[in-house]
Formats: structure tokens, sequence, C-alpha cells
């Protein structure tokens, strides 16, 4: 399965746009530079009272769909 590495800075406030379904896709930028997106929805799995931050792994399968999200640091 491809994945990728990527850096996600969002506040809680975006967020909550997120969660509430207004932002139907995230947009960040991997390690080495790529532009990776992938459902906000995903980001459920790694939010806290903070937001979202970290580096993150983000799987996909062989047709690019993505599959899950792990925090790395």
């Amino acid at each position: 399965m491809p994945s990728i590495d990527v850096v996600i800075e969002l506040s809680a406030e975006a967020c909550l746009a997120h969660y509430e379904g207004r932002v139907g896709q995230v947009l960040v930028q991997s390690l080495d530079g790529r532009r990776v997106v992938f459902p906000a929805e995903a980001l459920r799995r790694v939010v806290t009272l903070n937001g979202v931050h970290g580096t993150f792994r983000l799987s996909f399968s062989p047709e690019g769909r993505f599959r899950s999200i792990v925090r790395l640091r």
C-alpha cells in the first residue's frame, strides 16, 4: 500500500469546519514537497482539543484512494 508522510497544522477552529462538513477535503504538503489531498473525515481519527498538529503517515490504495492516517510525531 503506497504511503506518504505529511505535516498537518490545523487549529481547532479549522478542524471544526472539517468536522461539520463545511470543508470536504484537506490539502497538505508532504515532507518531500508534493501536494496531497485527502478526505477531511480522516481528521476525526487524529484531532485533539488543540486541532491537528504534527507529522502523519497517510496510506492509499494502489488506485490512489485514501485508506488510513497514523501519527508519527
